[in-house]
């Protein structure tokens, strides 16, 4: 099962010169965020799948203008078929701005799903705007992953921890990265995941 990963950069490979042929194998989508709507909808309109997606820390105009034809996986359980995800959009709190969390307020909203997820038997899938604390985050204060996500990760060893936030150029340590039993991703702009493979770099 293939899954297209996208996340803080639009691709003109992707929206300037789309080819279904290339991507019909794809089951569903998952945005991490920092993305226009209006490339969200071009997508879930031209694959015809599911796009589950989380803000970034530059999605204020979510609020007014989500994207159409989408779903909100924000601080939500979804399960797609028999797949189970968790998503937290946002990064750590650093101006005040919109999308912007404390250690404690993401800690908050995670304990507020904790019955519900245990409930199920776990997530296969965590997906965020931000990374996890120190695994392939930034030094600066705005790129520092959160703890929680860690905390996460711990539990429920889930099969993949997807984000965005660290564009490739950061000079972060690789694209996959492997954490205990977990696969991380870096989902800028664009990457195609098959779900029963192990990952490329």
């Amino acid at each position: 099962m293939k899954i297209l990963l996208i996340g803080d950069k639009e691709s003109t490979y992707l929206w300037d010169y789309f080819d279904y042929e290339k991507f019909k194998d794809i089951e569903f989508i998952i945005s991490t965020g920092d993305l226009k709507s209006a490339y969200l909808q071009f997508l879930v309109t031209m694959l015809n799948v599911p796009l589950y997606y989380v803000p970034g820390n530059h999605d204020k105009n979510y609020l007014t203008n989500p994207p159409e034809g989408c779903i909100n996986g924000d601080s939500r359980l979804i399960k797609h078929n028999d797949i189970k995800m968790v998503g937290f959009g946002g990064s750590l709190e650093y101006n005040g701005g919109t999308f912007q969390f404390t250690e404690k307020q993401i800690l908050r909203r995670y304990k507020k799903l904790r019955r519900k997820i245990n409930s199920e038997g776990g997530i296969d899938i965590l997906f965020a705007h931000a990374p996890a604390f120190e695994l392939n985050d930034g030094k600066d204060v705005c790129h520092q992953g959160f703890k929680t996500f860690i905390e996460i990760i711990d539990k429920y060893n889930p099969k993949y921890f997807i984000h965005g936030h660290q564009h490739l150029n950061y000079n972060i340590q690789s694209r996959v990265l492997k954490y205990k039993q977990t696969t991380i991703i870096n989902t800028y702009e664009y990457y195609v995941l098959d779900y029963d493979l192990p990952p490329e770099d």
